[in-house]
């Protein structure tokens, strides 16, 4: 368990979870590049630099998944989830969704996946994988009244494969 100010700034970070900076994906150019070669080029590399932005809570382009962004709280410690989005198909999906153990049970997950529908409305939220055993609860208690209950659900084919 974290120590009683790392939990209290945790909750409180929470509350913030709407106060959002943004970091595009790449130089124009690389957008540039990515539409002409029908989302096929210019993404970043795996592994690439991470970004902290100076705000309570950033989204920036996943690391892990091209054509996916990752939304974080800025704490020294990770605590993030992947997301992507069809408007389209009105449906959204999230990926590993991270919190350190410290910080479990303050409430981060759950605002950050709420401001996410609120930025989103209308969607219907899955994830693309199974769930595991101990995060069954978890997902049981942030799907609650979620259109999609965050179910497992393949990608459409207006994204790319995450």
């Amino acid at each position: 368990m974290g120590s009683v100010d790392e939990r209290k700034a945790a909750r409180a970070l929470a509350a913030h979870a709407r106060t959002v900076a943004w970091a595009a994906e790449g130089t124009p150019w690389q957008r540039l590049l990515r539409a002409i070669s029908g989302d096929r080029w210019g993404h970043q590399p795996t592994g690439w630099t991470e970004i902290r932005l100076d705000a309570p809570w950033q989204d920036t382009p996943s690391a892990e998944r091209p054509g996916w962004r990752e939304r974080a709280a800025n704490l020294a410690d990770d605590v993030a989830v992947d997301y992507t989005t069809c408007a389209h198909c009105r449906l959204g999906w999230v990926e590993q969704p991270y919190t350190l153990e410290k910080y479990q049970q303050c409430g981060l997950a759950t605002a950050g996946l709420e401001a996410l529908r609120l930025e989103h409305p209308g969607l219907s939220w899955h994830t693309g994988g199974g769930h595991f055993q101990d995060s069954r609860a978890f997902w049981a208690a942030v799907g609650t009244g979620v259109p999609g209950s965050y179910q497992q659900r393949d990608t459409c084919p207006h994204l790319p494969e995450g």
